[in-house]
């Protein structure tokens, strides 16, 4: 192999374990520091994010517990068959810093969730979760969905741009006070 295509690829090599790098796993309390990549919460661990800054996406892995307060995330929360996952503000100074997410908060095949007095620049997607949910004081600028979730499901005051949808649910949603800019839908039409 000629030395040009050698230095080439040894380049190509160099940048993949430097975007491997940027993704970190988290297992216990990371603070208000800046995360390039992703922050990867590892099966059964429990993370929790303090005004941390995470230019990419948060995924949490089976049986994994997720803690977010006042944290800033670039991309979205992903969760599939999680224990548990909270997104809220945390308090400085007596005032609130809400945890703002760019894109989506997706909740699907797992246990509880509460998301409260965060700014979500996507959807809030709640799907097939076995424990109570909350959704209460939330900015929301796509929609939120709830679907074919068990054991309760309170949806408050939030402001929502999109539709407010909820399907299959036992027992149905309950709340009240939601601004919706679009329609709500079938479990939650009086929400």
């Amino acid at each position: 192999m000629d030395p040009a295509r050698c230095a080439s690829r040894r380049i190509g090599d160099e940048r993949s374990l430097t975007a491997l790098a940027d993704d970190r796993r988290c297992t216990g309390t990371i603070g208000a520091v800046s995360i390039d990549g992703n922050v990867i919460v590892p099966a059964g661990a429990t993370c929790t994010l303090v005004g941390t800054r995470v230019d990419g996406n948060v995924l949490v892995k089976p049986n994994a517990r997720l803690n977010a307060k006042g944290a800033r995330i670039g991309g979205s929360i992903q969760a599939e068959n999680h224990r548990y996952v909270l997104v809220a503000p945390r308090i400085v100074n007596g005032d609130a810093v809400r945890t703002h997410v760019n894109s989506d908060i997706q909740l699907v095949s797992g246990g509880g969730s509460e998301v409260r007095r965060a700014v979500i620049g996507g959807q809030l997607q709640s799907k097939q979760n076995n424990a109570r949910q909350v959704a209460s004081h939330n900015v929301i600028k796509g929609d939120l969905q709830a679907f074919s979730n068990h054991n309760g499901y309170r949806i408050h005051r939030n402001v929502i741009d999109g539709n407010l949808q909820c399907k299959s649910n036992r027992p149905a949603p309950t709340g009240d006070f939601n601004r919706v800019q679009g329609n709500k839908e079938d479990q939650c039409r009086t929400l």
